[in-house]
């Protein structure tokens, strides 16, 4: 599955990913991938908390993160060890959101072609 990201731009769709990471690596993160869009940083998962999607991790997996080389706390600049699910919102020029997918399965993400299909919708 590939983003197709000039397709959204063509609909006038905007991409945003938007991380628990200080600000400093979330800028590293977007350079080392090549991003050609914004990665806003939500410190503390205060944007996250109010869409209801922070979950903290669980011990096991905490010792799985170390053991991968993983910093949560240095990445995201606190002790929570609180992460947001992964979730896709397209919101209407009118900031209301058309269409939603959210799931704990951080594997599982919306296929690009339904956020064609919602943009397409959108603009009627």
């Amino acid at each position: 599955m590939q983003l197709r990201l000039p397709e959204i731009q063509a609909l006038a769709g905007q991409l945003v990913a938007i991380s628990p990471q200080l600000p400093d690596n979330s800028l590293s993160t977007a350079e080392k991938l090549d991003l050609t869009f914004e990665v806003l940083s939500d410190e503390g998962n205060k944007v996250a908390r109010k869409f209801g999607l922070v979950y903290t991790l669980e011990e096991d997996l905490k010792t799985l993160y170390d053991r991968f080389g993983v910093d949560l706390e240095a990445s995201n600049g606190d002790k929570s060890y609180e992460l947001p699910l992964p979730a896709t919102y397209v919101i209407g020029t009118d900031h209301v959101i058309r269409h939603a997918f959210v799931d704990a399965d951080y594997t599982k993400r919306l296929d690009p072609d339904e956020i064609i299909a919602a943009l397409k919708e959108i603009r009627g």
